[in-house]
């Protein structure tokens, strides 16, 4: 089948279901973008944890893919992907809360790098390098990328929602309009977040970028700079728990 008569069928049924709800177009559709689902819950980084069935991101990922064809209208001349993958994100995150599979201990890790780098920031009024963090924990380096690693699954949610912000038009989202006070908070995250992007090391600022601007994978940002993968994933969790750190001390998370 051609790619032009993939978009014409692909065409037909975003038009029998949202003009008749065709129960058979709505399979169409959950079948099609099915792959979606399984490229976001991928660029999580949390699949391949030992406490995580792929597959459980997987099915919770599905709920959200059907949530956004539900909703979905084609006439607001918006890409599906663009309006789908923020829901489909956001009910990974939900499976992964339900779930409730971190350790006490991992918490903790990462509730102590965040307060280093918290106090490192205090004393020093900069972000400390790689090398200044394992000093302030008391570790060497493979130690740090130890914990960086263990932690990685405990950072995702708010920030990457707030990393992510503006990819879809809130007036497409099909729930109740927020309330003034909510979109000022949203607002205000939003704007300390980008100014604490500009504190990153370039490195974690670079894979930031690539990262949630791109849409590239940590397997192509590591073909970027010559890096393996788990490196890139290390870079990312550093530079997500950097901002986590800046914005706790400001209040906003």
């Amino acid at each position: 089948m051609s790619a032009r008569t993939l978009d014409a069928d692909l065409e037909r049924a975003w038009e029998r279901w949202t003009r008749q709800r065709a129960p058979g177009a709505r399979e169409q559709l959950i079948v099609h973008y099915s792959a979606l689902v399984k490229f976001v819950a991928g660029r999580l980084g949390v699949g391949d944890h030992a406490a995580i069935d792929a597959n459980d991101l997987v099915s919770a990922g599905m709920l959200g893919l059907i949530d956004a064809i539900e909703r979905f209208d084609p006439a607001h001349g918006v890409r599906f992907e663009t309006f789908a993958t923020p829901r489909i994100r956001g009910a990974i995150y939900d499976g992964l809360r339900q779930l409730d599979w971190v350790p006490r201990s991992v918490r903790a890790r990462a509730r102590q790098i965040e307060r280093a780098i918290a106090d490192f920031e205090g004393s020093q009024g900069r972000s400390p390098s790689e090398p200044e963090l394992a000093s302030s924990l008391g570790l060497d380096d493979d130690q740090l990328a130890e914990w960086i690693g263990s932690v990685a699954s405990t950072v995702v949610g708010t920030l990457e929602h707030a990393l992510e912000a503006g990819a879809e038009p809130s007036s497409l989202d099909g729930g109740a309009p927020q309330q003034p006070a909510a979109l000022v908070e949203a607002r205000e995250l939003r704007t300390a977040m980008f100014r604490a992007l500009r504190t990153l090391p370039e490195r974690e600022k670079l894979v930031v970028a690539l990262y949630f601007e791109e849409g590239l994978t940590l397997s192509e940002i590591g073909d970027v700079l010559g890096v393996t993968e788990s490196r890139v994933s290390q870079l990312r969790i550093t530079a997500v728990m950097r901002l986590r750190a800046r914005l706790h001390a400001g209040g906003l998370v």
